[in-house]
């Protein structure tokens, strides 16, 4: 053991617990058995050392920077690292280089792990490409966000995308107790026991981060625990408040929960609905951006099944900017159970997209003479227009004529369900093409 290596070791339980604690094999990562377990591509691959450029994508405290590591540790490559945050292009060229050097004399390839890859810029990725297109670098990055939308899609093409998951509740109990138990690198000379609610707490705060449960279990134990002592769920809650909600309003968590959240509020399911509408505030989603999707989702997907849903809607959007949160919930959850549990239908939707269609195949389009605006005096009789046209309500209310152009004639864009009101709606149009 040299000075640098007894000194770290003199030094380890100084390192934050979560640092500590980190594995240092691949059977010691919690999870993610679906990327790392036995006889997974990307074990084998690791364990065999034959590495191809791939992307890790996944939560924060998954995983991704310890895969990183244990493959840094194992392999026969040369490994070298960047933080696109404060990487530039001129150090992807001199990495690249010295790889090219290093293959040329020594036939050693050349791993290049980027955390963060999403915060690369177009041109940054662009220099990047051809190293990875002809093999001089063997790229691996991390990302929390969706690659699909941060990585330029030739980058993306010559990647293999690995998703790992936020850890489970079991998972996270699993490393609480390691960390408990291991007199090495974690607290076991503490002797510490722990109350199975307190266990589950710190799960439930975590949200699936392993490096935050680890954290709070770290804080607990230097502010208020003695060797021999019990961890308590009134302990953790002392150094915890609120849970920490991961949700990015930018990012791809935005997307699906407001995709859920709708999806939701179309099936009717409204404790669903309501489940997600809490996830977003919580998670500090613009109330506004809320309100707009419900008003468009009442008249994409509820229309004219019930017509109050839009009135409803756009009252909640009204509210919010009245009220500001946190009242505000309240009328955005009246809003979205009152949506969910409406009957459906999206025949305005459909009748309006299938006539903008129609509109822009068409190559002429003639309003029908008798519909033409007949205000100037001589427009009726040089033109034509207005003659023929009957008024409905010299016919009580209704008479039968032609509205579409010549060409449409017959055509039908609106189509009624047979859901809430739009069901009188469908026996008044029934009721009027028999007279």
């Amino acid at each position: 053991m040299d000075l640098f290596s007894f000194q770290a070791e003199k030094n380890l339980k100084n390192l934050p617990l979560a640092y500590r604690m980190r594995p240092q094999t691949l059977d010691e990562i919690a999870g993610q058995e679906h990327i790392i377990g036995k006889d997974s591509v990307l074990r084998n691959m690791i364990e065999k050392d034959e590495l191809h450029s791939f992307v890790l994508y996944g939560p924060p405290g998954s995983g991704k920077t310890t895969i990183a590591r244990i493959i840094a540790q194992t392999t026969r490559a040369h490994f070298e690292q960047l933080q696109a945050v404060t990487a530039g292009v001129n150090d992807i060229r001199k990495i690249a280089s010295d790889a090219r050097d290093r293959y040329k004399y020594y036939g050693q390839k050349t791993v290049l792990f980027v955390d963060e890859i999403h915060r690369f810029n177009k041109s940054q990725q662009d220099v990047l490409l051809p190293f990875v297109e002809d093999g001089t670098l063997i790229l691996i990055g991390a990302t929390t966000e969706n690659p699909l939308y941060e990585l330029n899609n030739a980058l993306l093409s010559r990647l293999k995308l690995y998703v790992l998951e936020a850890l489970k509740e079991e998972d996270i109990h699993k490393l609480i107790i390691r960390a408990l138990t291991d007199k090495e690198k974690g607290l076991g000379e503490l002797n510490l026991k722990i109350e199975k609610e307190a266990l589950h707490l710190i799960a439930s705060i975590a949200k699936g981060d392993a490096r935050m449960a680890l954290n709070i279990l770290e804080t607990a134990v230097n502010s208020y625990l003695k060797p021999g002592e019990t961890i308590t769920p009134e302990i953790i809650k002392k150094i915890t408040t609120i849970p920490l909600i991961k949700y990015d309003r930018s990012g791809d968590y935005h997307y699906d929960t407001i995709s859920a959240f709708i999806k939701s509020i179309r099936g009717s399911d409204p404790d669903a609905a309501v489940f997600y509408l809490a996830l977003m505030l919580e998670g500090g989603e613009d109330p506004k951006f809320i309100a707009r999707r419900l008003i468009v989702h009442a008249a994409e997907d509820i229309g004219l099944a019930d017509p109050y849903a839009l009135s409803i809607a756009v009252a909640a959007f009204q509210a919010v900017e009245y009220v500001g949160m946190p009242e505000a919930r309240i009328p955005l959850a009246e809003a979205t159970i009152y949506l969910a549990a409406a009957p459906k239908s999206n025949s305005s939707y459909v009748a309006i997209n299938q006539a903008i269609k129609t509109v822009r195949e068409l190559a002429q389009i003639k309003i029908p003479p008798h519909l033409a605006s007949a205000e100037h005096s001589q427009a009726s009789k040089l033109l034509g227009k207005g003659q023929g046209y009957k008024y409905p309500h010299d016919y009580g209310g209704y008479v039968k004529q032609q509205y579409l152009p010549e060409e449409l004639k017959e055509h039908k864009f609106y189509n009624p369900s047979s859901n809430g009101l739009e069901a009188k709606i469908a026996e008044f149009i029934e009721k009027r093409a028999r007279s």
